[in-house]
């Protein structure tokens, strides 16, 4: 008897099971670009760095929307530096829109979570793990990086971006309550097929589709986590928020408060 119950292997900790599921895992990552040809080759590096020492099984999916910079041209030297079994290009011939893009990118993707994010430096792989973390410890179908809860923040912006991003989240939290605490951020974790889900649901295309991901998310009842992130400016290049995309946003807002 005492031998057997020597040979029985010691409970295992949370922490010891939420490795060994992560291991088991693989994250996709969609990176949508349109003339990152300086960025990209600073955020992909950074994000090899963050999985291999995290020992995190994973893949870069390059979604170019035929940037004229030569974009394109630096993801096809990406590819072939750390391999086509971890940077995929999967270019499209003109700008088509971000839902779309993701769409683009799923379709080729492996992995059973996704991670979507920003290519100019603004979302900082290293908080990925911590998203990894949040996942496994409330099973939540999708973790979504904030700046407005806990110690999240914002770097590089003047006041009137500030203003505006500010002012967008505080109408959207009055008017729709989602139950999340920014709603206009683009750095999230998905399960893939959650997200496949929601992609059908959807039907705006530019910056008010990230908004209108958490609203049909509380609407299927998704389970949301969040983890606070430091948001910085793009270090390379220029915004591509104008007053088109204001505009935008607004409508989309009154559109899925009358809908929704």
């Amino acid at each position: 008897m005492a031998s057997l119950e020597m040979s029985r292997s010691p409970p295992r900790s949370r922490r010891d099971l939420e490795v060994r599921s992560t291991r088991q895992d693989k994250y996709s990552v969609l990176l949508p670009t349109y003339n990152e040809r300086e960025n990209l080759p600073l955020i992909v590096w950074l994000l090899v760095k963050s999985f291999s020492e995290s020992g995190i099984n994973y893949e870069i999916i390059i979604i170019d929307d035929g940037s004229p910079d030569g974009t394109r041209d630096v993801a096809e030297q990406l590819e072939k530096i750390y391999g086509s079994d971890r940077i995929l290009l999967r270019p499209r011939e003109k700008k088509l829109g971000l839902g779309t893009a993701y769409i683009h990118g799923m379709k080729h993707a492996t992995g059973n979570y996704i991670i979507i994010m920003d290519a100019d430096l603004s979302h900082h792989p290293k908080f990925i793990p911590e998203f990894i973390r949040k996942q496994k410890e409330g099973n939540f179908d999708i973790v979504s990086g904030t700046r407005y809860k806990g110690n999240g923040g914002v770097y590089g912006w003047d006041l009137k971006r500030k203003i505006i991003s500010r002012g967008a989240n505080f109408l959207t939290q009055i008017l729709l309550r989602p139950g999340a605490s920014d709603l206009t951020g683009s750095f999230r974790l998905y399960r893939k097929e959650v997200l496949e889900k929601l992609i059908e649901k959807c039907v705006s295309k530019g910056y008010v589709f990230q908004m209108e991901m958490i609203v049909r998310a509380r609407q299927l009842n998704y389970t949301i986590g969040e983890v606070p992130i430091s948001f910085v400016d793009r270090v390379y290049g220029e915004s591509k928020l104008g007053g088109n995309e204001i505009v935008s946003f607004l409508r989309g807002l009154l559109t899925l408060f009358a809908t929704t």
